[in-house]
């Protein structure tokens, strides 16, 4: 039977359509084609650049990376731009710290208000908008020219230190500021300096799929994902590990011209391993993080597996602050498995005092969660800003000593764990932890409206 179609069903066919044409008229730019060797070598940046330059001015496509190892000093990302790796091709960051400058000039940010007081990346996306980097080749950050391996006596908590401190490293592989409909999908990133894999700030959706940052666990600070005042974000189907935080998710608004929250995160369907926390969740003075679901995921091998310290001043970083109260609320994790955690599988701890730096922490369901780890969960609000219903469902808390969960850093087990059940303070770790909780066998302080259904505490 024909039916007159609806003017909203023209109009919704019609704008497919547009986009499909769009789609099959886009052009690719080789990178080849504007003079890159691909040896490895020679530098290609003036290149590559010519290449991206050149896709945006015709209204957008591939530029495409195959066949070679493409050598680069810092590259700019602009509108409509897919930057396609193919499977036999890499592209690989100067190893020298003195090609990663302060731009100084970026639109979106105010750049010495940066962690690290620095804008500086290998790739950069500044006000940029529907731009994608895909393909199954690999992002390599050239790490190892900016660490160096302490002797053995010194090994602690990381075995490589930096060469030259913060100002002599790259901060960070790839920087998407201020850009919207962001798509990373298929690549392979490795080999990072010491700072952050990929730095995701006031961006609205943004999608990260099938990826791997495969980090060395043993560089410092080497983070994942890190999510930052951006909005309807979905992270899934990607493996992370990495040397210090695996997918972060904040609201440091200090480099942006006005506050702007984190919310609508989803991460799903991933493994991650990190040196310090796998989910992080706040920092210092970071605002609003809101609406956020992490679920069917993995972690292992890690310190800790889901934190959230939130500190009342700079916690060691003189330039990684925000500038208001920190609000975390509406939260959910559910279905995660962790095994072989050296500390705390989950620990919410706000710094005491917390009158100008915590509005408040609420609203977390903590749902079908199995940890394996070496202390018990803790839970430390303070008088001016305690932890507000949390609810746990059906989870199982075990807590072992056994070597492959003791803190690889400790020779032997803590006196306080053999043949007892510890007190999951009396672990130690962190900054500034809120009030006197820390002689005390009491996991939970300042804390309201906590639920508990069919959850297990147990001893291996």
């Amino acid at each position: 039977m024909n039916k007159a179609m609806k003017p909203s069903c023209i109009a919704k066919i019609c704008v497919c359509a547009a986009v499909c044409a769009l789609n099959a008229g886009a052009a690719d730019f080789l990178v080849k084609e504007y003079g890159a060797k691909g040896d490895g070598v020679t530098f290609d940046t003036e290149a590559v650049q010519k290449a991206i330059d050149a896709c945006a001015a015709d209204g957008g496509g591939r530029v495409v990376l195959e066949k070679g190892v493409f050598l680069v000093k810092p590259i700019m990302l602009k509108s409509g731009v897919n930057l396609h790796i193919a499977r036999n091709a890499r592209l690989l960051g100067s190893g020298d710290w003195r090609d990663y400058p302060n731009r100084g000039n970026l639109k979106h940010v105010i750049s010495e208000n940066m962690p690290r007081a620095r804008d500086a990346a290998l790739i950069t996306a500044d006000e940029a908008h529907g731009i994608s980097i895909t393909g199954e080749g690999v992002i390599d950050g050239n790490g190892m020219s900016f660490v160096e391996e302490l002797p053995k006596e010194k090994w602690g908590r990381w075995r490589y230190d930096r060469i030259g401190g913060f100002s002599q490293s790259p901060p960070r592989v790839v920087f998407f500021a201020g850009c919207s409909d962001v798509t990373v999908k298929d690549i392979t990133m490795t080999n990072q300096p010491a700072g952050w894999s990929y730095m995701v700030h006031d961006c609205d959706r943004v999608v990260f799929d099938r990826c791997k940052v495969m980090a060395d666990i043993h560089y410092p600070n080497n983070d994942g994902i890190h999510i930052n005042c951006s909005r309807d974000v979905s992270i899934s189907n990607c493996r992370v590990t990495v040397g210090d935080d695996a997918i972060i998710v904040r609201a440091n608004s200090r480099s942006l011209r006005e506050c702007k929250p984190s919310e609508r995160v989803t991460v799903v369907n991933c493994q991650l391993r990190a040196y310090s926390n796998a989910i992080r969740l706040g920092w210092c003075k970071d605002g609003v993080m809101r609406d956020c679901t992490f679920s069917n995921i993995t972690i292992h091998d890690s310190t800790r597996g889901i934190n959230m310290w939130l500190l009342n001043k700079d916690g060691g970083s003189r330039t990684d602050y925000g500038v208001e109260k920190t609000l975390i609320e509406n939260i959910v994790f559910n279905g995660i498995v962790m095994d072989r955690i050296h500390t705390y599988p989950v620990s919410v701890v706000v710094s005491d005092p917390s009158e100008n730096a915590c509005e408040a922490v609420r609203n977390i369901t903590i749902a079908n969660v199995t940890a394996r780890s070496y202390g018990l969960p803790e839970f430390v609000g303070t008088r001016d800003c305690p932890l507000q219903n949390f609810t746990f469902n059906g989870c199982r808390f075990i807590r072992s000593d056994a070597p492959d969960v003791r803190p690889p850093w400790l020779k032997e087990p803590e006196p306080w764990t053999r043949g007892k059940t510890p007190s999951v303070t009396k672990l130690g770790f962190g900054w500034g932890k809120g009030g006197d909780h820390a002689n005390s066998s009491n996991p939970f302080h300042n804390c309201k409206g906590f639920t508990f259904n069919g959850c297990t505490f147990d001893n291996e």
